[in-house]
């Protein structure tokens, strides 16, 4: 079975931490629409970050207002421990979305496509402190925020309740419906990508294996919240620094989903651990 039975104030937590979450990012980025109209720029830029970390605040008030103090202690040690994270699960994190990006190029250009549109790369190979700030920026703007949210509190939560699989299916959908109000407000990434394009439709299409694949790494490094944030910054770095054609990203996205079935297949749907791959020897850290 993958429904669990929960205290009534556990199961509160988690649909409070949705509804707030929704309800006061989703404001914030109508409020930024609502003064791009009236033509002011650096407002609409203030609320939209405001708006993009409103799921933290939620969960780390939830965490102090709702939780005990054990549970406290977990979420932020799992945010910073470093050692909670196996040696072989870096290179996981790190290479997983350059290898896959890398596919989707060359069966790009096997099938007559570009492979790569725009190189970003490039220009950081001579301006080796701009893609220092590129990337500090990037972490602080997405994948940091983020993850102390989606995977750190909700996926914890979900997972209590459910087994990995179902939870990763629920929050890749919770987080891809999240991002719908950006793709209206100038300025955002999702703005630049257009309501209804292909684009659009290849950034919504990801997000469900992502998040599968994204629980599986967290499972399987002690529930660390630190691995999450760096795998979701993989892959917006390697997103950002290697542009891929259409076809070569609708090919990358394909090799997401054959990379999560595979995972659920050979890990398991219960917890996406296995027997010899996880380094897991305590619930709440490395012994």
């Amino acid at each position: 079975m993958i429904f669990k039975k929960l205290p009534p104030l556990r199961i509160q937590n988690l649909w409070l931490f949705f509804i707030l979450t929704f309800m006061f990012s989703w404001l914030f980025w109508i409020i930024g629409f609502l003064l791009y109209e009236a033509e002011s720029t650096i407002p609409v830029l203030i609320f939209l970050y405001i708006g993009g970390v409103i799921p933290p605040i939620v969960a780390i008030l939830l965490i102090y207002m709702r939780h005990t103090p054990e549970e406290r202690r977990d979420y932020f040690q799992r945010v910073i421990g470093f050692k909670w994270i196996g040696t072989k699960w870096y290179a996981v994190i790190f290479l997983t979305a350059p290898v896959l990006a890398g596919l989707g190029a060359i069966l790009d250009v096997m099938t007559g496509g570009k492979g790569i549109a725009s190189e970003t790369a490039a220009h950081f190979t001579t301006h080796p402190l701009a893609m220092l700030l590129f990337a500090v920026f990037m972490l602080l703007f997405g994948p940091l925020p983020e993850e102390l949210a989606w995977r750190g509190y909700a996926l914890e939560q979900l997972q209590k309740r459910w087994n990995a699989l179902a939870a990763s299916l629920f929050l890749g959908t919770v987080w891809t419906v999240w991002h719908l109000p950006l793709f209206l407000i100038p300025g955002s990434y999702q703005h630049g990508l257009g309501l209804g394009t292909e684009a659009f439709w290849l950034f919504m299409a990801d997000k469900i294996p992502l998040s599968v694949l994204m629980t599986w790494v967290y499972n399987n490094n002690r529930r660390s919240t630190l691995s999450a944030v760096l795998f979701h910054f993989s892959v917006n770095f390697v997103g950002e620094l290697f542009q891929l054609t259409t076809q070569a990203k609708l090919f990358y996205i394909i090799f997401y989903i054959l990379a999560a079935i595979v995972v659920t297949v050979f890990w398991g749907p219960q917890k996406m651990v296995r027997k010899g791959w996880n380094i897991e020897k305590s619930q709440y850290g490395p012994n």
